[in-house]
C-alpha cells in the first residue's frame, strides 16, 4: 500500500510539472486583475492594447478575436498584431473557465511568444470572467 501511494504522488509530481512546462507565460507575466480594473478606471491605457482570446470582449476597451483554439481565430490575432510594435505592452484574456481547462490562452500567448512580443501579459483569471471579474464590479463594454 505504501509503495502505492508513492507511485501514486509520484505520477502527479509529473503531470503537474508536465502542465506547468506546457504553459507559456512566467508568473511574472501574469497580470492582477485588480490593478488592470484599476488602469482603466483612471483612464491610464493609452499604452496597452486589451485583448479577449475567449467568446466574448467583456472587458471595458478590450479588443474581440474569438475563441483562439479555433486555427481562424488565431490567425485573426496574428493579423491584428501585425503591425503593433514589440515592446507594446500586450493583456489577452479569456475567462470561459478555470486557466487548467482554458483552450484559448495557451495558444493565443504562445502566439504572442514565437511573434517576439517581449511585454505580453495575461490577465490572471483562475476561475472565470464571472468570479475574477464581473462578480467585483470592474469595467466592462457595455
Amino acid at each position: 500500500m505504501k509503495y502505492l501511494f508513492i507511485i501514486i504522488c509520484f505520477v502527479c509530481s509529473v503531470f503537474n510539472q508536465a502542465q506547468q512546462k506546457q504553459d507559456p507565460w512566467k508568473d511574472s507575466q501574469l497580470m492582477d486583475p485588480a490593478f488592470l480594473a484599476s488602469r482603466i478606471v483612471k483612464k491610464k491605457t493609452k499604452d496597452l492594447v486589451i485583448i479577449s482570446v475567449g467568446p466574448e470582449a467583456i472587458i471595458k476597451g478590450s479588443v474581440d478575436i474569438g475563441p483562439t483554439h479555433e486555427p481562424e481565430n488565431l490567425e485573426k490575432l496574428r493579423n491584428y498584431l501585425k503591425n503593433i510594435p514589440k515592446d507594446k505592452e500586450i493583456v489577452i484574456y479569456c475567462g470561459c473557465c478555470p486557466f487548467v481547462k482554458c483552450p484559448n490562452i495557451r495558444p493565443a500567448f504562445g502566439l504572442l511568444m514565437e511573434m517576439g512580443f517581449k511585454n505580453a501579459k495575461l490577465l490572471n483569471l483562475p476561475k472565470n470572467i464571472k468570479t475574477d471579474w464581473l462578480d467585483k464590479d470592474y469595467p466592462t463594454n457595455d
